[in-house]
């Protein structure tokens, strides 16, 4: 939030008690569209190469699409106990914000069929709902097509 605060980009803070849910449950429980909803998931290529993926919660993330939005032959997902050291970040709070480590960050296209979309603000319990719009503003990332339909 210090981040887009910084930035001078409007968001609008989230909080909920996700102890035990997973993103699907969250977006059902806050009432929101799971195809709005965005879970960070952070993996690393063969080079200890670092990327980040977004992906509706709805669905899931294609590995091997993935692994071409970013020019590798596969990626594989970071492990819970890594992410903290790496990332700086636990399991359920990934923000492709702020990472303590560079990552290539891509956002399934979907994205960009709506105005808004959520993601995770760096913590559990705590997601951030920003205008599709602001993301160049934010961050640099790269649409694609990475999403597997559940």
């Amino acid at each position: 939030m210090r981040h887009l605060d910084k930035l001078k980009i409007p968001y609008e803070a989230v909080f909920y008690d996700g102890q035990g849910l997973n993103g699907r449950e969250i977006a059902e429980a806050n009432g929101q569209d799971p195809d709005r909803v965005f879970k960070t998931l952070m993996t690393m290529g063969k080079e200890k190469c670092y990327y980040c993926f977004l992906v509706p919660v709805s669905g899931d993330l294609d590995l091997k699409k993935a692994a071409a939005a970013v020019g590798e032959k596969s990626v594989s997902m970071l492990k819970s106990d890594q992410l903290l050291p790496l990332m700086g970040y636990v399991h359920g709070g990934c923000s492709p914000l702020c990472t303590k480590r560079p990552v290539t960050i891509t956002i399934d296209q979907s994205a960009q069929d709506g105005d808004y979309m959520y993601f995770s603000g760096g913590k559990v319990g705590c997601q951030l709902k920003v205008s599709v719009s602001d993301l160049p503003r934010m961050m640099e990332f790269r649409f694609a097509d990475i999403r597997k339909v559940l």
